[in-house]
């Protein structure tokens, strides 16, 4: 039922507390919400009936509320509104299995501070197949709108682990590769990268932290070109993260 304290609520998950609070995220638009519907639990969605004409269904069980565009564009968190709004549940976050080690690519974040940095490193992930991705517990929220929006439905295949990110590399077997990203490092291009291990990118500012870095096994520099020529800084977080995985995916591929 279209209530006030329905527009309440979805618009208090506009902000971290508010979602911790309800355990609670939004997601909007056909495709994104058509790509989540299957992998986590929706509670209320908020559609025009211009959704409904083009095929769009609510599950059995869920509250639909049909509304107009203007109100949608009311409780809407986004600039933009695109139909249709859905709640869902922030399922428990899972502790990283142990047996993951040695099989499989994992992206550890230290503190990245954009939700559309973030949430565009989850649809990386996705793309280039990598299925984990922790977060140390400065990074941003995955399930803000702006994160949630970013991950273009790659949420419904990566899990994001939010940890004590330095313990946890801590913990690892010492045989388990560890590359940190650093403009200190080893020529991207030039390096022996191993198709497992832990692919360390840092804040967008700062770059990993000196205890996570101390802890990277080898340390890989993504160059400009030429090298003698003048260029910017740095590459933004995402982008320096797609170069390195496609590294990694193109090294594997001919092994």
């Amino acid at each position: 039922m279209w209530t006030k304290a329905t527009q309440k609520l979805i618009r208090s998950l506009d902000t971290r507390k508010g979602r911790r609070k309800e355990r609670l995220f939004v997601a909007e638009g056909p495709k994104l919400v058509g790509e989540l519907m299957g992998h986590f639990s929706c509670v209320h969605i908020v559609a025009t009936e211009e959704w409904r004409i083009a095929g769009g269904v609510a599950p059995a069980g869920v509250v639909c509320d049909w509304v107009t565009a203007d109100e949608l564009q009311r409780v809407s968190l986004q600039p933009s509104p695109q139909q249709v709004l859905a709640v869902f549940r922030i399922p428990d976050d899972e502790e990283p299995q142990a047996d993951m080690f040695g099989r499989q690519l994992v992206i550890a974040l230290d503190g990245v501070q954009d939700p559309g940095n973030l949430g565009t490193i989850v649809r990386l992930a996705d793309w280039f197949g990598v299925q984990d991705i922790w977060c140390s517990v400065g990074t941003a929220d995955i399930w803000s709108p702006k994160a949630v929006q970013a991950t273009m439905g790659g949420l419904a295949r990566v899990r994001v682990h939010y940890i004590n990110l330095v313990q946890q590399l801590e913990s690892l077997p010492e045989d388990v590769p560890v590359y940190g990203t650093s403009l200190q490092g080893e020529n991207l291009w030039q390096s022996s990268l191993q198709p497992y291990g832990i692919i360390v990118m840092g804040n967008e500012g700062n770059g990993v932290s000196a205890a996570v870095n101390a802890l990277c096994r080898q340390r890989l520099l993504i160059p400009n070109y030429p090298p003698e020529r003048e260029t910017t800084e740095s590459l933004n977080v995402a982008m320096a993260t797609g170069i390195v995985l496609a590294e990694f995916r193109r090294q594997q591929s001919l092994q």
